[in-house]
């Protein structure tokens, strides 16, 4: 399995700039004009992707209203009937073609979650560059078989899952024939709880599976992901909006225009700020050794005087001898006059 993968014309994995996703989910409102200015905006805000979902309420679930197919207690859609949630939230497929048009003339890739196989078929007619896994349904192995048969990369997202679901579906992706995979670490709480990100999980993944690993979130605000590629995800994938004002129901936890923008500065001064393993003096830093400490004569001191702790210091700034020749010329004499304020060199001193 590569270290890397390609989508569109970007790699994504280790020692390449972040991969940024801006999922729109259902925060268009079943509006195709505020859909395409999602997508503009996501590109003005530095997003490199947008990320759909493809699904019907009738794919997704069945409309049916007894108890098992109304939201419990735990998440903002406590009480909605599943069937209704997903009818408010979908994206209609006949948008689909041309918003991924709009964000290719914009210089975007634009892939999607499909949920079925219906979606999948539909998808590769638009001939998309990727594909998504959602959490949920990183349990549905014969999705995950499907869409590696398309031989396109895959994303896959681990919310709630173990350690050995993970690898169950790692494992079905790459016998059906997926070359390049990357997992997204997730937590499937909306909105989730920094407590509850354990991000130090994302390098563990990345050894563990050998594959680009990135994250999904849905906390609020921007500090999570910047700290979630400090630890080396590749990927980060956010939900986006116009405002949290319109509302619906992926609203709350999503970034809005500025905010994500912050975001993405954030990541890619982040990415700066880590660098390579270096113990090298920098080009800026060189200018700063001077003002290190050295020795220095600190009181006026008569040729032949010996040198003591009251008349050499270790002062700033650097222009003396090294402050580890400190016990070597206590106790030794002065070879001529030196004022008060002379750097400590060889020279001035005598046996």
């Amino acid at each position: 399995m590569k270290a890397k993968i390609a989508i569109g014309s970007r790699n994504v994995g280790p020692e390449e700039p972040v991969y940024i996703i801006a999922e729109l989910s259902a925060n268009h409102s079943q509006d195709y004009d505020q859909a395409v200015q999602l997508i503009k905006a996501a590109k003005e805000a530095g997003a490199d992707a947008i990320k759909l979902q493809t699904y019907t309420p009738d794919t997704m679930t069945i409309d049916c209203d007894n108890e098992y197919f109304r939201i419990g207690k735990g998440t903002i859609w406590e009480g909605k009937n599943l069937y209704k949630l997903y009818k408010e939230a979908y994206t209609p497929w006949e948008w689909q073609p041309r918003l991924k048009e709009i964000a290719n003339e914009l210089c975007m890739d634009l892939f999607s979650t499909p949920f079925d196989k219906t979606a999948v078929d539909f998808l590769e007619k638009m001939d998309v560059p990727a594909y998504k896994i959602a959490s949920f349904e990183l349990v549905d192995i014969p999705l995950i078989q499907y869409v590696a048969k398309t031989g396109k990369p895959m994303i896959m997202s681990t919310g709630m899952a173990t350690l050995a679901e993970i690898d169950e579906a790692v494992t079905a992706a790459r016998e059906a024939g997926c070359k390049e995979l990357a997992l997204m670490k997730c937590t499937s709480a909306y909105p989730a709880e920094p407590a509850e990100m354990n991000l130090r999980t994302i390098p563990h993944m990345a050894a563990s599976f050998a594959v680009p690993v990135g994250l999904s979130d849905h906390t609020l605000g921007i500090a999570v992901p910047v700290a979630a590629v400090a630890l080396g995800a590749c990927i980060v994938e956010k939900h986006f909006t116009l405002s949290r004002n319109i509302l619906g129901p992926d609203s709350l936890f999503s970034l809005e225009p500025d905010e994500f923008k912050a975001m993405v500065d954030a990541i890619r001064t982040t990415e700066k700020a880590l660098g390579k393993i270096s113990y090298e003096v920098t080009e800026h830093e060189a200018a700063s050794r001077i003002f290190r400490r050295s020795l220095f004569v600190v009181q006026d001191m008569k040729a032949g005087e010996t040198f003591t702790t009251e008349n050499i210091r270790s002062i700033r700034p650097g222009y003396g001898l090294h402050t580890r020749f400190n016990e070597d010329v206590i106790g030794r004499k002065t070879s001529q006059k030196i004022p008060r304020g002379t750097p400590l060199k060889w020279r001035l001193i005598g046996e």
